[in-house]
C-alpha cells in the first residue's frame, strides 16, 4: 500500500502500487505507509474533473474541405 499525493489538488489516496520510495507519511489509520508524490491524479486531471477544454475542430475541418475543393478544380 502506497499513499498518493496529489501536489495539485492536494488530494490523497491509499492504494496498492509496486513504487518505491524513502519517504513515508502516516495514514487516517494511523499506520506508515511509504508516499509518493504526483503532480496530476484523477482529482486534478480535467477530463475527470470535468474541467476540460473542447477544441472547435469544425471549422478546420470545413476550412479543409474548402481548400480540397478548390485544388481539386
Amino acid at each position: 500500500m502506497v499513499i498518493f499525493h496529489d501536489n495539485s489538488s492536494d488530494e490523497r489516496f491509499l492504494i496498492g502500487s509496486t513504487i518505491a520510495s524513502e519517504k513515508t507519511d502516516t495514514w487516517e489509520d494511523g499506520k506508515e505507509y511509504p508516499i509518493v508524490h504526483v503532480d496530476v491524479s484523477s482529482a486534478s486531471h480535467p477530463f475527470y474533473t470535468g474541467q476540460e477544454k473542447v477544441m472547435d475542430t469544425a471549422g478546420r475541418v470545413e476550412r479543409f474541405k474548402a481548400r480540397a475543393a478548390k485544388a481539386k478544380n
